[in-house]
């Protein structure tokens, strides 16, 4: 069995792109008002990308789904993290965020990519996959976690018995925000460098990243039509505007492929298309005693197992 697959990087970029199509009509028809502004983009460096960007829908307040493919010399800081030398690179995947007006709707991020290294003769020396699923609720309805995690489960265990459970927990170490010590959400999947090896190669990773991603729509859209008509007060408003800026400290402080573009000179409105419109940090804030935010912090202070 030959260790890497020159083909994977062509069929993958394929699919995120078929993936963008059916994941941006989907959720325009889900909204029923606004529509994505698509921006196609070029990275100076090598590659580019097609932002397409959702706002100040009946449900959506901003979202993303992105997709890119770039390449050149890795930089010196990244050479540094990977332990290897004068270095080329390329990288593909889809990204996705979204944040609904509606307090009781979670926000959801998803992304799912693929990466490649060459040495200075332009031998290609690794490649892996990486990705994941995550939901991060401001109110929290038990079934809609169940849910999420349920399909999240169905999808791995398609593939081997031990992947839920494996990155599921990986996916609650990832989202976590440790200078607050609580989770940004209810987690879901995380799965990074992803090879050949241990009976699994690059063609039967690709099955898996693209079972994952196949499966995010019913992941999530059922929780959407469940939660967007319901009522809501100002305060229930405030509290969602407050865990959003958890949200924004984790993807400005922690998240790897955030700092991964900054590093590498990514496209800037691209990168930090992740960050909600309206957001708020009160001093020292407190829910009240036995209230449902309180409830939902408790959570976030220890990863539950939903299925």
């Amino acid at each position: 069995m030959n260790k890497f697959d020159k083909h994977i990087k062509d069929k993958f970029y394929t699919y995120i792109q078929n993936l963008q199509n059916t994941i941006t009509s989907k959720l325009e028809e889900l909204d029923g008002k606004a529509k994505f502004q698509e921006d196609i983009w070029q990275r100076t460096e090598g590659g580019g990308g097609r932002t397409r960007v959702i706002e100040n829908g009946d449900i959506f307040e901003k979202g993303g789904v992105n997709i890119s493919g770039v390449h050149g010399v890795l930089p010196k800081s990244m050479q540094t993290y990977f332990g290897v030398e004068d270095a080329d690179f390329y990288a593909c995947g889809l990204s996705l965020v979204l944040h609904p007006k509606n307090p009781m709707v979670p926000t959801v991020h998803a992304n799912w990519r693929y990466f490649e290294m060459y040495d200075k003769e332009g031998k290609l020396v690794d490649q892996w996959f990486g990705g994941g699923q995550d939901l991060t609720p401001y109110y929290l309805f038990d079934e809609d976690g169940i849910h999420f995690h349920t399909i999240c489960k169905e999808a791995c265990d398609k593939h081997h018995p031990t992947f839920y459970k494996k990155y599921k927990e990986r996916c609650d170490e990832y989202f976590w925000n440790t200078h607050r010590d609580e989770a940004r959400g209810i987690g879901g999947l995380f799965f990074d460098y992803c090879k050949t090896s241990d009976g699994m190669n690059m063609q039967d990773w690709y099955n898996y990243v693209t079972e994952v991603g196949n499966s995010f729509l019913e992941s999530y859209m059922p929780t959407v039509l469940k939660r967007k008509d319901l009522e809501y007060t100002k305060e229930q408003r405030d509290w969602q505007e407050i865990r959003r800026g958890r949200y924004v400290e984790f993807n400005l402080v922690h998240d790897k492929g955030t700092l991964f573009g900054l590093k590498t000179n990514g496209r800037m409105e691209s990168i930090l298309m992740s960050l909600p419109p309206h957001v708020q940090w009160r001093y020292n804030h407190q829910p009240e005693k036995d209230s449902e935010e309180e409830k939902l912090l408790k959570v976030l202070k220890k990863p539950k197992d939903w299925v």
